[in-house]
């Protein structure tokens, strides 16, 4: 169902919002990507046809957010180049910090999250042709 008025507005507005987090998400450790950029969609479904269509074709979201939502799974290049962006994104904050309260943290953080992209379901050659 379409939002009209104010509403509308407020949906694009939190939609654009949650877009920026989640391309921020992309080089920031700790920062989730896809959450956002699923959050993204579903306030433009709910709000402008014409930005859910061009999120759902941008030549970096676009695929990704598609898979999801399709298959509930990602690339396995996608799965490495996310695991290996956390790691090489907080051994330098571990390093810089050198705090053994934000080590702790950034491990268990980063942990949790390759893990969970680990054990994500990885597209098939067929379902990526699809995508």
């Amino acid at each position: 169902m379409m939002a009209t008025g104010l509403l509308k507005y407020l949906y694009i507005s939190i939609g654009i919002f949650t877009l920026v987090l989640g391309s921020l998400g992309i080089v920031v450790p700790l920062l989730p990507t896809t959450p956002f950029l699923l959050l993204s969609a579903y306030f433009f479904v709910r709000s402008s046809n014409r930005l859910y269509v061009w999120l759902l074709n941008h030549r970096l979201f676009g695929a990704y957010i598609k898979s999801y939502v399709t298959y509930r799974a990602i690339t396995f290049k996608t799965k490495i180049a996310a695991i290996s962006l956390i790691w090489l994104s907080m051994i330098p904050t571990m390093l810089i910090f050198r705090s053994l309260l934000i080590t702790v943290f950034l491990i268990v953080m980063g942990g949790s999250v390759s893990i969970y992209l680990a054990r994500m379901r990885t597209l098939t050659k067929e379902e990526i042709v699809n995508v």
